[in-house]
């Protein structure tokens, strides 16, 4: 049974990330003619072009896809639930809670790679990948107004090491808030 669950949980987290990317990249305005930006198009567009049809965006904010993702974090768990309990497992209030706090959690494991695949392009590629310059847009409004406050040291810059920093407390303050509550759920997220 681990087998499976492992399955549906690595499905759903990667297909969850791809969702959230295509949110984020639209909120970024980062380049739709990307390879990288058209493969995450292309693999969520069977889904949200209907999606989009019924449910309207308000502003920026593109709502279909929000919902989506929504709904796959729940559909995750009410999944796991059922492979756990061979079967009979009822509706509960919980589910929707869990999924807004897993769709949080996806998106902030997904800030964590991207800054991580980021920091290692730049080492690798110096400029020249097109992957490189998506997430130099992605993750450059929030690394910039770190760096006005603590700048380069000696070439070395620390934004992403304190941007990952904040990301860690704010996983673990969100663990210490929702574990008493949801206990072993939690950590299924």
């Amino acid at each position: 049974m681990n087998s499976m669950q492992f399955l549906v949980t690595t499905f759903f987290d990667l297909y969850i990330m791809v969702v959230i990317l295509r949110i984020w990249l639209q909120a970024a305005r980062a380049d739709f003619y990307n390879p990288f930006s058209q493969f995450i198009v292309k693999a969520t567009q069977p889904v949200l072009k209907p999606l989009r049809r019924v449910i309207p965006s308000i502003g920026n904010i593109d709502l279909a896809t929000l919902t989506f993702a929504y709904a796959l974090c729940v559909l995750k768990f009410v999944l796991l639930m059922l492979m756990a309990s061979n079967g009979a497992v009822g509706f509960s209030p919980d589910l929707l809670i869990i999924g807004l706090l897993a769709l949080i959690k996806a998106g902030g494991k997904l800030l964590f790679w991207v800054l991580l695949l980021r920091a290692i392009l730049s080492w690798v590629s110096q400029g020249r990948s097109p992957i490189e310059y998506v997430f130099h847009q992605l993750t450059e409004p929030m690394l910039a107004p770190i760096r006005r406050i603590i700048p380069a040291m000696g070439g070395l810059d620390l934004s992403v090491l304190v941007l990952f920093i904040a990301l860690q407390f704010a996983n673990f303050l969100m663990g210490d808030l929702t574990s008493s509550l949801f206990g072993p759920i939690w950590y299924g997220l």
